[in-house]
């Protein structure tokens, strides 16, 4: 199948918004009938299915935060009965509860075709080969871009995570011409290559990198490394997972795929946004079945560019991701919530009431996370050994919950700054 789609990807503007009526009217009708959170909110605003008769009736439609998919824990957002879903994902949560995503048949169907579409748009073929160098756990940057990879007819090498020089001699040995994994990934990646002193033995051309923020700075330094171009990917797992938005071979925005989504961007009071006004991005589902979601707060800051792009697609462009309204980190491509963090330390008896949380990225390196807690009195018995053990047991702790390693830093009470307002428990020195 040929994954240029240009009756989809340059569609008028007014025949875009048809398709997207008849699908925003068949996922509110859906939704309404068969997710009781979405039947009570529409009932709380006084609102019907046929009360939908243009897409900007979309706007007084019911809202969707992540807490109420923490809410409905673990299927209680689906809309279709549980034998018809034939996979689920999940992503971490603020707790302990991860959120959880499910999908039907024809859901993995749209979602390997978006890919596919992504993939084909920064010039990928069915020549190339195509290593996918992310987690393939509940994680969907695995099997998504796997799934991709395989609809639009190349050769997909599944290395997964870790082992980086076993990564590069398979790239090597493969042939590998495309890669997918996290930029900072990426950087470690290309530094290693540069120490083993085989970039000439390299056949990249393409880099695919996303689940994390980067800067053009990043791109420059890969690109250059690698001899590649390097494109950004967004997704998210609540509205499938990679491939909603992607970088064509322009480089100036991302093109999110408006057949499969309805699109705002909307200010913290909750109005439309201009184009070039940043606010956070707002997504409503338009094809999922299992799990539809209305007007989703995605959490994530970026603006609508106004100019058409070269490329000729018509789908608004995303302006690169310029951070969170919420007050999470993506490390490493793992959600990271500071309240995740003091739920933890609330715990220990030995744990002061402040910490701070200071991520950093070396050249080139991963991403490091390090939380500085303060401890109570009664921690200091005058034996290191037993500040040790302490120190080892939050590390424990966290690691179990975040599902990615910290370093932990134990300091006395009043050593962290205080401060009239909300304490500053994130000191992010990423560039990005």
């Amino acid at each position: 199948m040929n994954f240029w789609q240009p009756k989809l990807e340059t569609m008028k503007r007014s025949d875009l918004q048809d398709l997207q009526m008849r699908r925003l009217k068949d996922t509110v009708k859906r939704a309404y009938e068969r997710v009781p959170f979405y039947h009570q909110k529409m009932k709380d605003l006084g609102l019907t299915p046929g009360d939908l008769a243009g897409i900007k009736d979309a706007r007084p439609l019911p809202e969707t935060r992540k807490g109420d998919l923490r809410d409905n824990y673990p299927f209680d957002l689906f809309a279709v009965p549980r034998d018809e879903v034939v996979r689920v994902h999940a992503s971490s949560g603020t707790t302990g509860k991860p959120t959880v995503v499910g999908y039907t048949a024809r859901d993995i169907d749209a979602w390997s075709d978006m890919v596919a579409r992504d993939l084909v748009m920064v010039g990928c073929s069915r020549e190339d080969v195509f290593q996918n160098a992310v987690n393939y756990g509940f994680f969907t940057g695995g099997l998504g871009i796997h799934y991709g990879i395989e609809r639009m007819g190349a050769m997909a090498v599944p290395s997964g995570t870790g082992d980086t020089k076993r990564q590069i001699e398979i790239m090597i040995d493969f042939g590998v011409t495309a890669l997918h994994c996290t930029p900072s990934y990426a950087l470690y990646l290309a530094e290693t290559v540069t120490e083993m002193g085989v970039a000439g033995d390299l056949s990249l051309k393409i880099g695919c990198f996303g689940a994390e923020p980067w800067s053009d700075g990043a791109r420059m330094e890969l690109e250059e490394m690698l001899n590649i171009k390097a494109y950004d990917s967004y997704g998210l797992s609540e509205m499938f997972g990679p491939g909603v938005a992607f970088e064509c071979q322009e480089q100036d925005g991302l093109h999110i795929w408006e057949d499969h989504f309805l699109v705002e961007i909307l200010d913290p009071e909750g109005e439309p946004c201009a184009p070039g006004e940043r606010g956070e991005l707002v997504l409503t589902s338009l094809t999922k079945e299992a799990m539809p979601l209305i007007r989703y707060h995605t959490g994530d800051v970026t603006y609508m560019m106004e100019d058409d792009c070269p490329c000729g697609r018509s789908s608004v462009r995303l302006h690169r991701f310029l951070g969170r309204a919420d007050d999470m980190l993506v490390v490493r491509g793992i959600n990271v919530f500071p309240s995740q963090i003091e739920d933890v330390l609330l715990k220990i008896p030995e744990i002061g009431d402040y910490f701070q949380v200071v991520v950093d990225r070396k050249r080139h390196a991963l991403d490091d996370i390090s939380i500085k807690v303060e401890v109570r009195d009664i921690a200091f018995t005058g034996e290191l050994a037993d500040l040790a053990r302490l120190q080892k047991k939050v590390e424990g702790e966290l690691k179990s919950v975040m599902k990615i390693r910290s370093k932990v830093e134990l300091v006395e009470k009043g050593s962290l700054p205080r401060t009239q307002g909300k304490s500053k428990k994130i000191v992010d020195l990423r560039e990005i």
